[in-house]
């Protein structure tokens, strides 16, 4: 299977590639550095670089990220997204209220290595591919964080991020994630609102669902489940099978998540752009294009690119 890929992608807006690691730090640090004039960032360009090493192989003790749809530009896209939203709560909320720019470091941090869970280490000898960990990924990107942190100088924030990147999926229940901090808690929803909207907004969102997530889902185990009676329960059981129950996906997603246990955060993006919100719309987009596609009943239609029309 192939690795990460490394073809040019560009954002939501067009404007920002995605793919390369040092475009997204300078946009982040143009975005954090207008909303906390006077903050000294230097330790998100520490991050990126090392985000950067990690996912290429460059970083001792790690092979490179070997997850197709969990990718380098999966987590850069996330990032991105995280700092627009950071931008737009802090700048519609009051000097009390707002996160601040300590918080925002921590924000930007996990989403960083939100799916650092995924790369294996070079002395793995239980696994072929980082996607068999995709039951554990998240707690795995905690141990990592536990591990990195204390080494550029963030040790007092291990604890928190621990619990902030179990945002990001589904190992714990959102509402059963303790944290004493309201704006810990709004953090973490942050994340995870990243996470969801940054991904399901991508263009090539349908094709990597079918190309690239569902070998991952394979290898990971994630095409069956055992039920109480020890019966298997087919969940997908074929590309062309989780790209049917996509649209679903998306819809509960944003009623469960998004707009549940995530408080309807995404909303703060408005704030950063303007009035508009360019993730939502792009994934509402994605979800009707590909309903349209599904309701022609044509099989060959889902073999071909499924890019929504910009």
């Amino acid at each position: 299977m192939a690795g990460c890929a490394q073809q040019v992608t560009m954002d939501v807006t067009g404007t920002v590639n995605v793919s390369d690691a040092q475009a997204v730090c300078n946009a982040v640090m143009g975005i954090l550095t207008v909303r906390y004039p006077g903050y000294d960032f230097t330790i998100i360009s520490t991050l990126y670089k090392d985000f950067a090493a990690l996912y290429s192989g460059n970083y001792p003790g790690y092979i490179a990220c070997e997850t197709p749809y969990h990718d380098v530009q999966h987590v850069l896209d996330v990032s991105l997204a995280m700092a627009r939203l950071l931008d737009g709560y802090d700048k519609s909320h009051s000097s009390e209220q707002q996160l601040g720019p300590e918080l925002a470091v921590l924000g930007m941090a996990v989403a960083l290595f939100h799916d650092s869970g995924y790369i294996r280490s070079s002395d793995d000898k239980t696994t072929s591919h980082g996607a068999e960990y995709t039951k554990t990924h998240v707690s795995r990107s905690a141990a990592f964080m536990a591990h990195y942190f204390p080494l550029v100088a963030m040790a007092q924030w291990v604890k928190i991020a621990e619990k902030l990147v179990h945002f990001t999926g589904y190992e714990l229940p959102p509402e059963s994630i303790t944290l004493a901090n309201p704006k810990h808690r709004v953090l973490g929803a942050m994340i995870g609102t990243a996470d969801v909207v940054a991904q399901m907004a991508d263009a090539a969102y349908l094709n990597k669902c079918r190309d690239r997530l569902y070998p991952e889902f394979e290898l990971g185990g994630m095409l069956k489940q055992r039920m109480a009676d020890g019966s298997e329960q087919v969940i997908y059981s074929s590309a062309e099978d989780l790209l049917a129950k996509t649209p679903g996906f998306i819809k509960t997603t944003i009623t469960e998540r998004l707009d549940g246990h995530f408080q309807g955060l995404y909303r703060y993006v408005e704030a950063h752009f303007g009035g508009t919100n360019k993730y939502m719309e792009a994934l509402e987009n994605n979800c009707k294009h590909l309903e349209s596609l599904l309701a022609k009943n044509d099989p060959e239609l889902l073999k071909q690119t499924l890019h929504r029309p910009e």
